[in-house]
């Protein structure tokens, strides 16, 4: 009996010394703690700065812009600064997306969709993806056609809400119309701005968002926790999420099932495809298709949305940028309908809105990548599987780079002659291949929602309001609600 509690004991603490050693030539970080890592010091230092990508800033400091931490299970390594940032997003080394229980569990218990996939599977769906939205109008004249009309609308709609000065809450005033671009190319249909079904899905958008950190959270670091703490840990509410989501996904699908045409959209190619491959199905399956659509839906609509709200929220704070504005779309398009082309035209607008991506930071990390295999990361050795988490804010916030990165300034993307900088540290899209598939309909969306409602509106503080300062923190940056008044300026 002694002997055997002997060898328990000497195989617990074997197990502990090694949960804590880090290879050869690997990245320093913070100590560790058998089994749970460093989740504990994190957690502490997310509670006191409030967002993950300042945790990973100040330990930045202390261990430099290349650290290593351990997040529950998961070996991890955070990536700070111009250079080594743009080595991880660039060389195909780190070009493989986590695979842990979390991005599992939201795809059936598999590898599924687009963002979350890699290798064989991920340059498969991404060729067919983009060939057959870009068949539904993507990044072509049909997009703006299909923003334009979604444009019109929602200055209707605002129209309509801000009689007799009446603020308007600006959480939420895009999702709809955003969303609705997106899924007239993805399921040949839009929906109505009031419509309560959209509604409730792009708050559960919004809470997901909020509920999560790039690595996947809690749920990802330490899967077991979902039998200890099912409520507190989330897990039960981002099952009731995904239910819901998927519920309504799967009744889009099997519409398209009961319509003759399958060549009307993505949802009907796709289910071609399947048709197709019965035999050997591959990576189509309609598993596969609902996971992807789940991927499009929330990555083509909170980002955006959340960018226009920061745009309207700093134009709000500085009235005489939003005059400047005001003039140059007085000067340039006057009354006319404005047009993607005039965005050619617009270098002022459009410094303001590539200061807005720079200081807001909706995204102030990559999607996590994973080493596919080892590699070398500046002086360091990176093992084969280990998650990679690059800071974009590290970039966008670099003092010695900006001067004053701080400071909402859009005349630093202007030269002399007022042409507009492209600057190579602006990248909110990231770089490399996996860069945002979507960034020609966010950029699209952005410039002709903000231009039109530049062109129809003045924007104005309601009397007594104090606008939010800090944003909401999660796998995206969000603003905190507030509200506008919007004046009819014809």
């Amino acid at each position: 009996m002694i002997f055997v509690t002997i060898v328990i004991c000497v195989i617990i603490i074997s197990i502990c010394i090694l949960d804590i050693i880090t290879p050869y030539k690997y990245p320093i970080g913070p100590s560790r703690i058998p089994l749970i890592g460093n989740y504990l010091e994190i957690r502490k230092l997310r509670n006191e700065l409030g967002f993950y990508h300042l945790v990973w800033h100040q330990l930045a400091k202390c261990y430099g812009q290349v650290f290593s931490v351990k997040l529950g299970r998961i070996e991890a390594v955070v990536v700070s600064g111009y250079d080594a940032v743009r080595q991880v997003l660039c060389k195909d080394d780190f070009d493989g997306r986590p695979d842990g229980f979390f991005f599992r569990f939201r795809a059936f218990y598999k590898r599924l969709g687009i963002v979350f996939v890699d290798g064989p599977m991920w340059n498969d769906q991404k060729k067919f993806c983009m060939q057959h939205l870009r068949k539904m109008g993507f990044g072509g004249d049909l997009m703006e056609k299909i923003i334009i009309e979604e444009v019109n609308d929602l200055m209707v709609d605002i129209t309509i809400k801000c009689e007799n000065g009446k603020p308007i809450e600006v959480h939420g005033l895009f999702d709809v119309s955003i969303l609705n671009g997106l899924w007239t190319m993805l399921a040949g249909q839009r929906f109505e701005l009031n419509d309560s079904r959209l509604t409730r899905l792009m708050e559960l958008v919004h809470v997901s968002f909020r509920m999560l950190d790039m690595s996947g959270g809690i749920l990802n670091q330490m899967p077991f926790i979902r039998f200890l703490a099912p409520n507190s840990s989330g897990y039960e509410h981002i099952k009731q999420i995904l239910n819901e989501f998927y519920a309504f996904l799967k009744e889009s699908v099997e519409e398209h099932k009961c319509e003759a045409n399958y060549q009307e959209d993505f949802i009907s190619a796709f289910l071609m495809e399947i048709e197709k491959n019965k035999d050997s199905p591959g990576s189509f399956s309609e598993e596969q298709l609902l996971v992807i659509l789940l991927d499009l839906f929330l990555a083509g609509s909170e980002t955006t949305s959340s960018m226009l709200s920061f745009t309207v929220l700093l134009l709000l704070k500085h009235q005489d940028i939003q005059d400047k504005v005001h003039a140059e779309l007085d000067a340039v398009v006057g009354d006319r309908e404005i047009q993607l082309a005039d965005k050619k035209k617009l270098n002022y607008l459009e410094a303001v809105l590539m200061e807005v991506q720079r200081h807001s930071n909706v995204a102030p990390l990559a999607i996590a990548h994973r080493t596919i295999r080892k590699t070398s990361l500046q002086d360091y050795i990176i093992p084969k599987d280990t998650l990679v988490l690059a800071s974009i804010w590290s970039v966008h916030m670099d003092e010695h780079h900006w001067g004053d990165p701080e400071v909402f300034r859009p005349e630093r993307f202007l030269n002399s002659t007022g042409n507009i900088i492209n600057d190579s540290w602006l990248m909110p899209f990231g770089v490399g291949r996996r860069r945002c598939l979507g960034e020609i309909l966010a950029k699209t969306n952005v410039f002709m929602f903000i231009a039109k409602l530049i062109q129809n509106f003045e924007i104005r503080i309601p009397n007594g309001v104090q606008l939010p300062d800090t944003p909401q923190d999660g796998v995206t940056i969000s603003p905190s609600p507030f509200s506008a008044i919007f004046i009819p300026r014809r």
